[in-house]
């Protein structure tokens, strides 16, 4: 597996944090973000089932220009 790092929250400092990536054979986004809260899960499974090997997380909205560098760099060519 070949992952390009494309960032990670720029407020986070040197501790665990939101961070994105390309994998490079596949074009699928990989993120890492904060567990979501129940109250979020309890909500989100109301529009869609969230099986035991799917997780829900939460990235900051700072974070959308990542997210937006990752999806240009995953499209086909």
């Amino acid at each position: 597996m070949q992952l390009r790092f494309i960032g990670k929250d720029p407020e986070s400092g040197d501790h665990g944090c939101p961070a994105v990536w390309v994998d490079e054979e596949t074009q699928d986004l990989v993120i890492q973000g904060v567990k979501a809260d129940t109250e979020t899960v309890a909500r989100t499974v109301q529009d869609s089932p969230l099986p035991v090997h799917e997780g829900v997380i939460r990235l900051p909205r700072r974070m959308i220009p990542l997210l937006k560098e990752a999806l240009d760099g995953a499209e086909p060519q």
